[in-house]
């Protein structure tokens, strides 16, 4: 054991160091550009990004103990319209949805349910100790029972949210025509996350799924040494967060700085220990429980992450679901083309309910 945790704590180090030496080299083109952030051309200069007005929130305790973080955002009016439940993916929060939530908030005609997955957020770590897709389904399962014990629902999912969402219709398939009356995926995959080539090789990207266990047990023995690392190499992480996330060769400065906010707050511990289910991800199957329930796909063109042959994919499964794809959109679509994905989102909503 103190052999692992030596090994562990001097690979922490190199990680450390290899890291902040690309920070170094990185660091200059972050500068300039972030010389843009206060620049007129930045269009979210001026926004709040942050914590959004709720009209209530609570703890949820899943089935394995876990305590989730969850917000609530009432309707204007009493109304008979579904509940819309947010999940936000793999190292973000739920301001995910900022601007999707600002929009139907200030319309006031759906109550809205948003909260942080396990490990994310202002939720604490699961519980269980084994980080799979299957258990985040069990939560949300705890989430509805909790926030919307009758009525209808529609299930909103961004990337790691929508394989959530997935892995709750595979273990509680009654729930959908009957409960869930829509679904919108975005930015999401059933499976063949193993083939997203991530900006790297497919060789690279196959190789690296052995080393997994690898990472899970570094970032536990030496996890403090790689978050220190990551604090100490924020320009390589914004840069990063600019290259995977977004699609547009200059996005939002503020808006980039927003994602990487949501980032780093997410551990080390919580970000490898989820790499694995991941990667092994493969829910094409539970996908017809979905069959006859509206669903809405939604792609930025160019994802990275979940490439748009990931959403295609889907639709082979889901052949009367609808694809959007949004020209020279990245991995969030929903905050950097929030305009566009709005614009989709609220005529689905309005159709269905």
């Amino acid at each position: 054991m103190k052999k692992a945790a030596r090994t562990a704590g001097i690979f922490g180090a190199v990680v450390g160091v290899a890291a902040a030496g690309l920070a170094t080299a990185f660091a200059v083109e972050r500068v300039l550009v972030r010389r843009s952030v206060n620049a007129p051309g930045d269009p979210y200069v001026e926004e709040p990004f942050g914590d959004q007005p709720f009209d209530s929130e609570l703890t949820v305790t899943a089935a394995d103990g876990t305590d989730l973080h969850v917000e609530i955002v009432e309707p204007a009016e009493p109304t008979d319209r579904p509940t819309i439940v947010f999940v936000h993916g793999f190292a973000l929060d739920m301001g995910t949805f900022y601007f999707q939530r600002k929009e139907l908030a200030e319309r006031g005609e759906y109550r809205m349910v948003f909260y942080d997955q396990p490990g994310h957020g202002r939720s604490g770590k699961l519980q269980s100790g084994t980080y799979d897709i299957a258990a985040l389904g069990r939560s949300l399962a705890a989430v509805l029972e909790a926030t919307v014990p009758d009525g209808h629902i529609i299930l909103v999912g961004h990337s790691m949210g929508g394989m959530t969402i997935m892995a709750f219709a595979e273990q509680y398939p009654e729930w959908f025509g009957n409960r869930v009356t829509g679904v919108v995926l975005m930015s999401t995959s059933a499976g063949l996350i193993d083939k997203a080539q991530l900006g790297v090789t497919n060789v690279v990207a196959r190789v690296s799924a052995p080393f997994f266990p690898l990472w899970d047990k570094a970032a536990h023995l030496g996890g403090g040494t790689i978050d220190r690392a990551r604090v100490a190499s924020s320009d390589l992480a914004w840069l990063l967060t600019r290259r995977y996330g977004f699609g547009e060769a200059k996005p939002s400065p503020s808006l980039v700085t927003f994602v990487e906010s949501m980032n780093s707050r997410t551990s080390v511990e919580t970000l490898t220990k989820y790499l694995s289910t991941l990667y092994s991800h493969n829910r094409f199957p539970a996908l017809s429980a979905l069959r006859g329930v509206p669903v809405l796909v939604v792609v930025g063109t160019r994802d990275y992450l979940t490439p748009v042959t990931h959403s295609e994919e889907i639709l082979k499964h889901l052949p009367e679901a609808e694809l959007l794809k949004i020209e020279n959109s990245g991995h969030v679509v929903m905050l950097e083309k929030a305009d566009q994905v709005n614009a989709a989102l609220i005529p689905f909503l309005e159709k269905i309910t």
